[in-house]
């Protein structure tokens, strides 16, 4: 068993009990089952993969707060890129698309209003990211937004945005809950200032606020004061994006930042892929055996989901890039310890391929993924170990003993990772059924479609 560490930081003891069970909000989508395809033999595709979720959604509120126009190209189009832009048309930001259809969907102009509108609801939906970034731009607003979710989604941690709203200055009416739904009043400007949060349940809170940051009176400096941090590819990502339109950002210490007060500047911005929503292709070619090629792999990026390049070598793929272009060829998987702080949504993927491996794993860092779309670690755990599996959930992560595994029902919990999870491992036990594949339209709706064209050895570029 191999060992790596891409943590930021140093690990800290995570806040969170262990769970073995999981709440009646976490309980399983009721959807249709998808008979997860085998492979019939060693793989050998080239794939394109939609634009990155957290850039475009980090490049619509960036957009919507400039001042001008700002076109983006190849953003994706998905459940929670939609709810995005829905819930900021409610504020008064228009959307055109241009260029036709695109390959993945059309190219957006992004118009802001000379002021954000009031009176609006915002449907979160299941976006973590639209609960947690929309806010802030509600507190600039002169009057009050309404912030929903679906059911399924009321449990995601609320309380750290609320607190820091109101040590803004902002009303927010949550009815003691401490959660959605709640209404954000603004008083049409925000002072901004010091500001402590914590933000150990979610690096998207950090996020949130420093994207509307530059628009408050006197900015803001930020300081994260709890245990750990995670995810924190995803603060580098929003810093390299509002540095890139013009906003000054200072980081005096790992967990601060200072925002200065000023415009943003409207630009042209072209998304990357989505590299996280690579991760199910490229281990696929570990599963099966062949080579899995993904196109317009950036030479730099701050998404979590460029880690895969040394974690699944770590794990025994040859990796290779050449021209944009990743190749990865399977060799078997050997197991691995891994501290996945920085790229906690790697982990279904990688605890797939750990199942299927030839020693065991273990993965920390990422108790915070309890309070995802569902408590992933316990849902992991809970759906191998049906299948015949051996996965144990420790305070600050698993541990994957590798077993024979059996067919069965994949449940899929409402989350696009836990569905893709079990078409990873469907590849290799012949009679899995994936509950609710349509979960995978939150980020990736092609993705049944590029499966398949993945297994059939044809170009993904176009999806049927």
């Amino acid at each position: 068993m191999r060992s790596l560490s891409i943590s930021y930081e140093p690990m800290t003891n995570d806040s969170y009990s262990p769970i073995t069970s999981l709440s009646a909000a976490d309980g399983p989508a009721n959807g249709a089952l998808w008979p997860a395809p085998a492979a019939a033999g060693a793989l050998n595709a080239t794939l394109t993969i939609p634009g990155s979720k957290s850039l475009t959604n980090r490049e619509l509120v960036l957009a919507a707060l400039a001042e001008g126009p700002s076109k983006l190209s190849a953003p994706l189009h998905s459940r929670d890129s939609e709810r995005m832009i829905a819930g900021l048309t409610a504020l008064g930001v228009a959307f055109t698309p241009i260029n036709g259809t695109g390959r993945f969907g059309p190219d957006l102009l992004v118009t802001p209003p000379d002021k954000l509108h009031a009176g609006g609801t915002v449907d979160c939906g299941q976006a973590g990211t639209v609960m947690r970034f929309l806010p802030p731009l509600a507190g600039l607003v002169a009057g009050e937004v309404h912030f929903e979710a679906d059911d399924n989604a009321l449990h995601r941690p609320m309380g750290p945005m609320i607190t820091a709203l109101r040590e803004l200055g902002v009303d927010v009416d949550d009815s003691g809950r401490w959660a959605l739904p709640f209404s954000v009043r603004g008083h049409g400007h925000v002072r901004g200032g010091e500001l402590e949060i914590d933000a150990s349940s979610s690096s998207q809170f950090v996020s949130g606020l420093l994207l509307a940051a530059s628009r408050f009176d006197v900015g803001m400096h930020l300081r994260h004061t709890g245990p750990r941090l995670p995810s924190v590819p995803h603060i580098d990502m929003t810093v390299e994006a509002l540095q890139h339109r013009g906003v000054r950002v200072e980081r005096p210490s790992a967990h601060e930042w200072v925002v200065a007060a000023g415009p943003i500047r409207a630009k042209d911005i072209a998304v990357e892929p989505d590299l996280s929503n690579a991760s199910p292709f490229l281990a696929a070619a570990m599963v099966a055996g062949g080579s899995v090629s993904i196109t317009g792999w950036p030479l730099h990026s701050t998404q979590p989901g460029a880690l895969l390049t040394e974690i699944l070598a770590q794990m025994g793929a040859r990796v290779s890039r050449r021209a944009g272009v990743l190749t990865v060829v399977g060799r078997g998987i050997t197991g691995a310890m891994l501290d996945l702080s920085a790229a906690g949504e790697l982990t279904p993927t990688l605890v797939a391929l750990a199942a299927l491996a030839d020693s065991p794993s273990e993965f920390t860092g990422i108790g915070h993924l309890r309070l995802h779309e569902t408590d992933r670690l316990a849902a992991l755990a809970n759906e191998i170990n049906a299948l015949g599996g051996d996965v144990t959930v420790l305070e600050d992560g698993l541990r994957i003993v590798p077993r024979p595994l059996r067919p069965g029902v994949w449940h899929s919990y409402h989350d696009h990772r836990m569905a893709t999870t079990g078409a990873i491992l469907g590849l290799a036990v012949p009679g899995i059924e994936v509950e609710d594949i349509e979960t995978t339209a939150k980020t990736l709706p092609e993705f049944t479609q590029l499966w398949q064209s993945m297994l059939d050895g044809t170009s993904g570029d176009t999806p049927a």
